[in-house]
């Protein structure tokens, strides 16, 4: 398959070569997770890809505890539907508690602390009201004095499924992260028998096809032999460089040639880190875009945005990194013009500035 085969596959699967009818519920779910370290990404991830999407809808569903932003895959902000926090959580969690441990200075802070009960005291804490992570240090540092308390705080957002409640992520509110256990907040356990083969497969409908690298880059665990136990039920492909790639049988593959719209994405979107080779969206030269708002063109990672607030205006600002052609600066302008109708409604006035990245 070459590059470009791959990307139009991934537009197709991220609902990105049109915009759909769905719900946002149905919607996060079909993309398994959302990136969420930025509260209002998943909104314009939202927006750009579905038809009549409104802010409060999805605020709706996070007041109402249908949607929740939790440590998830990578041990990143995620949201997720309420069913698929309770089905995830536990596929993830051998992996979170191993990275905490392994992968950051809070682990080796905690070491020889009696586990079941930091996690008792916690969950007792949490279970009366929701409290900030230096709230929650501060609370159990009073139990353990001799152990650091932002790493006792960290301890339990691996440990234990902390969801970040409203006003939280909810679009045009503020205020400071607290947070609940997912089961006092949903009112349900998580999962007794969760299905990381289910996970790889939702995995590969919305992403692939992708090579076994690419899963792992996109969940955190080693999910190799998950995998192995899954190939009679998939297909196979090389990309150009000869590597495997797995899909699932009935996902799309369009024509490579099919058009792909300009499209502006939030921060951290689905589709800029879902794969160990991220060539099929991004350039090399372009990496450092996945870190800010970005817009594709033609299907590739070609500009980064920002609106800037000026009195009574919104401007949305596109520094492209190579010239736009004349019939795509003005695709880009008019769906731009749309981003700020959506994300700068209060703005008397709209405007776009196109540069040149520096």
């Amino acid at each position: 398959m070459s590059q470009r085969a791959l990307n139009r596959a991934l537009l197709a699967r991220q609902l990105l070569l049109r915009r759909w009818s769905l719900s946002a519920y149905e919607t996060i779910e079909r993309l398994v997770a959302m990136q969420a370290q930025v509260p209002n990404s998943p909104y314009v991830g939202l927006w750009t890809r579905l038809t009549r999407f409104r802010p409060i809808e999805l605020a709706n569903l996070i007041t109402s505890r249908r949607a929740v932003r939790l440590a998830l895959l990578r041990s990143t902000i995620h949201l997720v539907t309420d069913r698929d926090c309770l089905g995830l959580r536990p596929i993830l969690q051998p992996y979170l508690e191993r990275h905490f441990y392994t992968g950051t200075p809070f682990g080796r802070q905690v070491r020889g602390v009696d586990t079941s009960r930091l996690v008792s005291a916690a969950r007792a804490l949490l279970d009366e009201k929701p409290r900030t992570v230096a709230e929650l240090g501060t609370l159990l540092h009073d139990q353990w004095p001799d152990r650091d308390q932002t790493s006792l705080a960290y301890a339990i957002r691996e440990l234990v499924p902390l969801v970040q409640v409203p006003p939280r992520g909810v679009w045009g509110a503020g205020g400071q992260s607290r947070c609940a256990t997912a089961e006092h907040w949903l009112g349900r356990p998580l999962e007794g028998n969760p299905s990381p083969e289910l996970m790889v497969l939702r995995y590969l409908r919305a992403f692939g096809p992708s090579t076994v690298s690419d899963v792992q880059a996109w969940s955190g665990p080693n999910l190799r032999s998950v995998i192995e136990g899954l190939r009679p039920r998939l297909r196979t492909f090389r990309d150009e460089s000869g590597r495997e790639l797995l899909d699932v049988p009935d996902a799309p593959l369009p024509d490579p040639d099919v058009p792909a719209p300009p499209r502006f994405l939030p921060e951290y979107d689905n589709i800029l880190l879902a794969h160990a080779d991220r060539s099929r969206v991004i350039a090399v030269p372009f990496r450092p875009a996945i870190f800010t708002s970005s817009l594709l063109l033609d299907g590739f990672v070609a500009a980064t945005w920002k609106i800037v607030r000026l009195p009574g205006r919104a401007r949305l600002v596109i520094e492209s990194f190579k010239p736009m052609r004349v019939a795509d600066r003005e695709a880009v302008g008019e769906e731009g013009m749309r981003l700020l109708a959506f994300a700068a409604s209060d703005a008397s006035d709209h405007d776009i500035q196109f540069k040149r990245a520096a």
